[in-house]
């Protein structure tokens, strides 16, 4: 049931919003749209969407500037999913590292882009589901909760992307299991085609960053070189 997910789609192009709105809007979301940055804040403020599609690129306030400005807000988990030109690399992962869900990479097509959405808000449990039935994960002092989607690091709450909160559940509920980046694409994410495994890295940096109590020698969420990462139990 989609009807009731509002979806911000903010780019400059005409045309992208157009066709970007009429795919949605057959899926049955609700759409909004705002040409530039200072639009797109005003319509974030006015009206918390449940996601927002974002080109970076923007006249008036860029697409990283107010990825930043809604990651900087405590208790503000909307998810982004970025769209880029296929030469903004550098910015695709910048834009990862301030915590965006996913990307896009222009040009795409609007049906891969509607799967995406569905995906980002199926991780964000914003499609009805809540983790019911599924019993709470304790190692040593980090505590995740599904049902709440809560983590907590020495009686702390962590403030978790849906896809950091997705990441983590996912490693931490086959400790010490080996993942490759394509298992964590495929598993996380719903799809590893089109999408670069530094998606992964920079996912498990951001991790470490927020549970880790020393991030450059992480105990909980360790790489296994040349093959992949996994999560250890015993961290604390």
């Amino acid at each position: 049931m989609n009807d009731a997910k509002d979806i911000l789609v903010v780019d400059d192009e005409a045309s992208v919003v157009e066709v970007v709105s009429l795919y949605l809007r057959r899926e049955g979301f609700g759409v909004r749209s705002a040409r530039d940055g200072r639009s797109a804040l005003q319509a974030i403020q006015s009206q918390r969407p449940d996601l927002v599609v974002l080109d970076l690129m923007l006249p008036e306030v860029d697409g990283l500037e107010i990825l930043r400005q809604l990651r900087a807000e405590p208790d503000t988990d909307v998810p982004v999913i970025m769209l880029t030109a296929r030469g903004q690399e550098v910015d695709r992962i910048y834009g990862l590292e301030l915590g965006a869900d996913d990307y896009v990479t222009k040009p795409f097509s609007p049906a891969e882009l509607v799967s995406r959405v569905k995906a980002v808000l199926r991780r964000a449990g914003r499609d009805g589901g809540n983790g019911e039935g599924e019993r709470p994960l304790r190692y040593g002092d980090l505590h995740i909760d599904a049902k709440t989607r809560l983590v907590t690091v020495r009686g702390q709450p962590v403030e978790l992307t849906a896809t950091e909160f997705d990441l983590l559940w996912f490693m931490a509920g086959s400790p010490r299991q080996v993942f490759k980046r394509d298992q964590l694409l495929e598993n996380v994410w719903g799809f590893s085609e089109y999408v670069d495994p530094s998606t992964v890295t920079v996912h498990i940096r951001r991790l470490r960053e927020k549970i880790e109590a020393n991030p450059s020698e992480p105990a909980y969420l360790l790489t296994v070189w040349g093959v992949g990462y996994k999560f250890e139990p015993g961290g604390s």
